[in-house]
């Protein structure tokens, strides 16, 4: 296989993901180095706004169109993209470490007999080499990998890397209509709540920790939520003594987020869940223990009872608004 990036475009509802721009920044950051080609896979019926891939660096998308194909089909999207692999000499492949990702990306690799790297959260060049960084030991530990492989996969840590615009210029889009897609397995439906983002795209999160005391006081949470327009999230704490579901946590063994203002109630600051928040652009932390870590890397913080802080926030804020 020749020298060529291929990167994995996640598309939801006929909408890219905001990580697949973060891997089409990387991927043209790489090509630059390696001075190789990029282009990138979408597979899926109707997406808009493709030709918007040009903007981070990569002029040609693939799209492979079929109905059957809207949804995430382990069998089709791994057959898919292994065999696009194949025709065009990808030797380097870059997919977003989403919930997809890490599903898909194995099966890639087995097919291709594929080295892989997962959750990386940086992709350095070390005498023409991709030297990829991946936390180990529940982020205690970083580790450099290099791959040895003909094939080598590179999974992304999202909202770690950068969704930098390099230029405006549009991408070609060419579509192929796919026959009889591998539909031996195939997600049937995706339900989602309603009225709750997404901590992982969110541009505000407010996290309560093992300070809110029980799962009850996280109305006042969802509440001050609520009225910023933001996404719930949560400590890892509080997710497994099970007062908030998975999908809210942050941390190292949650998801990393890094929004433009985090909100951290009743959170110490534990190295795993920092690990996961620490790239905030604002962060805002309410804790009575004035020496929690979580200080340490709060651009504001209230030292006091987040039960009398809390609904005083709120009361300001419900005032502003009206």
């Amino acid at each position: 296989m020749g020298n060529k990036i291929l990167v994995l475009l996640e598309q939801r509802n006929g909408q890219i993901k905001k990580a697949s721009l973060e891997a089409v920044k990387t991927a043209y950051d790489l090509s630059s180095k390696l001075s190789c080609e990029s282009e990138a896979i979408v597979i899926g019926n109707d997406i808009e706004n493709m030709e918007s891939i040009g903007n981070y660096g990569i002029g040609k998308v693939k799209h492979y169109k079929h109905s059957d194909l809207q949804n995430y089909s382990p069998s089709a999207y791994s057959k898919i993209l292994a065999e696009h692999a194949k025709e065009t000499g990808a030797s380097i492949i870059i997919i977003p470490n989403t919930s997809l990702g890490k599903d898909l990306a194995p099966r890639i690799a087995a097919k291709l007999d594929a080295g892989l790297a997962m959750d990386c959260i940086s992709l350095d060049i070390q005498n023409s080499e991709i030297v990829a960084t991946r936390p180990i030991y529940a982020g205690k530990v970083l580790l450099d990998v290099k791959l040895n492989s003909t094939v080598k996969i590179f999974t992304l840590r999202p909202n770690v890397f950068t969704a930098a615009m390099v230029g405006e210029s549009k991408a070609d889009i060419e579509s192929v209509n796919v026959d009889n897609p591998d539909l031996s397995t195939k997600v049937v439906e995706i339900k989602k709540s309603e009225g709750k983002l997404d901590v992982a795209e969110a541009e505000i999160i407010v996290s309560g920790g093992r300070g809110m005391k029980s799962a009850e006081h996280f109305n006042m949470v969802e509440e001050l939520a609520q009225l910023l327009g933001a996404a719930s999230g949560a400590s890892r704490a509080v997710v497994d003594a099970g007062w908030r579901p998975h999908s809210e946590q942050v941390g190292q063994t949650g998801k990393t987020v890094s929004p433009t203002l985090y909100i951290a109630l009743g959170i110490s600051g534990a190295i795993q869940h920092l690990a996961g928040m620490r790239s905030s652009k604002y962060i805002v932390a309410v804790n009575k223990d004035k020496d929690a870590p979580i200080f340490q890397i709060a651009d504001y913080g209230i030292v006091g009872d987040i039960f009398e802080v809390v609904p005083a926030m709120i009361e300001e804020i419900k005032k502003i608004k009206s």
